[in-house]
């Protein structure tokens, strides 16, 4: 009796799994391509400005670079003015810090 109930919760198990396989394959999901970046010269004027009056100025080309690149903005001035363009204010790094200049 108790291998005739095993064998049974065995096949209902595989049956029940090949069904499950079947009805998630139906649907294949949509393919999401990535946002395309902003084009380098307007990253690169824009970053230009805004990191002008910058004591380490390589460096903040870098970021501003990295995020324009991101975001597709980069707010006007050369400090603050980050409620401008929310994604480049919402950048954080690891640590939690504004990753964005």
């Amino acid at each position: 009796m108790k291998f005739t109930m095993a064998t049974l919760l065995f096949v209902s198990l595989v049956l029940c799994s090949s069904f499950i396989q079947h009805s998630f394959a139906a649907y294949p999901a949509a393919p999401v391509s990535p946002p395309s970046p902003a084009p380098p010269s307007f990253c690169d004027s824009k970053c230009g400005e805004r990191c002008g009056k910058a004591g380490m100025k390589d460096r903040c080309l870098k970021y501003c670079g990295i995020c324009c690149q991101e975001c597709k903005c980069v707010p006007s001035g050369t400090y603050g003015n980050k409620s401008e363009c929310p994604c480049y204010r919402d950048k954080k790094n690891s640590k939690g810090n504004p990753k964005c200049p």
